[in-house]
């Protein structure tokens, strides 16, 4: 364990992994009797793998029976630090790799980050694009923002709403979000559904969104939730922001960073950057797969961030289809939808081809039990166990 831990003093470590790699060190001394008791078989000798190798001998190999309660902390913030220090060695590996490296690295994470929620997403959010978002139910407005509710239908919103980021934490913006749709939609239609978005093109979009804030005497607007909505309208062009990932975007990329207010810093230091890579000036899709990675090319560099295996399992679409019926009730009252939004939600789930005609003929029915509180997909499968 000795060797493994002083190993990174011979690597050629950046500034920002020698920050890491020093912070790391400080919590491993509060835990060294405990770290001296693993067996170490392997001994990376770049920083990527030995951040790898030791988060896994202090997650899987560290007795912790044998901690004392005030060892935790310590092991909590190591464990952070490390995960930190993995993200930002993957991040940086985005200045380097070809368009086939970036696909097939993306393809091998493609589980532990859920990879087909996300794409679900992105194609979701890219089918609403025909719809003004004064004529969209609830349900699809806060999924374009990244807010993911019980209202979700697992039916229909087969992937976690929440997934590259989300606006639920900025509450000012979700009440403007809510109260003046039709500005926003002026703000996200300065941005082109096709070919590069320009300088141009983003600044109209800053502007008619910071006029929005202004004009209702906000203070300034902030970036986060404007790269969400950047990025489900363009994946192939912007990046989806949370406020840590802006540190470990700047970290891995070797950019300034930015804030939450600075919306040149997100196009000059990031958007700017992330153009100049061979991945994404070079993108040659050679099946649908790579394409599907193409179209949101700018936004899945979120799969370069670290995840393990309970990164998926946190998803709140699994977490809603696995959710026991009786929990559906708060305090014994059921969630009520709009009529509207069941209504336009039962009708995708009709328009599926293999749908029978009994199904189609009773519409109306499954409206009023879905209104009423139960999932489309209890409710199709019930009329199917008696009339199927």
């Amino acid at each position: 364990m000795r060797k493994l831990l002083t190993a990174p003093v011979k690597m050629p470590l950046t500034d920002s992994e020698n920050q890491n790699y020093q912070t790391i060190l400080k919590h491993a001394q509060e835990l060294s009797l405990n770290l001296m008791a693993i067996k170490v078989e392997n001994r990376p000798e770049d920083f990527l793998s030995w951040c790898e190798e030791f988060y896994r001998l202090c997650s899987q190999e560290l007795n912790l029976e044998l901690l004392e309660p005030t060892q935790f902390t310590p092991l909590k913030k190591m464990q952070d630090t490390l995960t930190n220090a993995i993200s930002a060695a993957q991040i940086k590996m985005l200045r380097v790799a070809p368009w086939p490296v970036f696909v097939s690295y993306i393809k091998d994470k493609a589980d532990l980050h859920a990879l087909d929620e996300r794409l679900k997403l992105v194609a979701h959010c890219k089918a609403l694009q025909t719809q003004s978002l004064s004529e969209m139910i609830d349900e699809d407005l806060t999924a374009l923002i990244g807010k993911h509710t019980a209202k979700h239908d697992t039916s229909i919103y087969d992937f976690d709403c929440e997934w590259f980021g989300s606006a639920k934490t900025s509450k000012v913006f979700i009440q403007l979000w809510q109260a003046q749709p039709s500005q926003f939609e002026t703000a996200i239609n300065c941005i082109p559904l096709e070919g590069e978005v320009s300088h141009a093109d983003y600044t109209n979009f800053v502007s008619a969104y910071q006029a929005i804030f202004a004009e209702n005497d906000l203070g300034a607007a902030p970036l986060i939730p404007a790269t969400r909505l950047l990025a489900m309208r363009r994946p192939d062009q912007f990046v989806a922001l949370t406020n840590a990932k802006i540190d470990l975007f700047s970290q891995g990329l070797s950019v300034a960073k930015f804030n939450n207010k600075d919306f040149d810093g997100y196009w000059r230091d990031l958007i700017l950057t992330i153009r100049s890579f061979a991945w994404y000036k070079q993108a040659l899709p050679a099946d649908e797969f790579e394409q599907s990675i193409a179209d949101a090319k700018a936004i899945l560099i979120d799969v370069f961030l670290f995840a393990d295996e309970q990164t998926a399992k946190n998803s709140n679409y699994l977490k809603l289809k696995n959710k026991p019926s009786k929990s559906s009730t708060t305090s014994g009252k059921r969630s009520r939808r709009s009529r509207e939004s069941v209504q336009v939600l039962v009708d995708k789930a009709l328009a599926a081809d293999d749908m029978p005609q009994y199904l189609l003929d009773k519409r109306d029915s499954i409206v009023a039990e879905v209104q009423n509180g139960k999932s489309i997909d209890q409710v199709i499968s019930l009329l199917r166990s008696i009339f199927g």
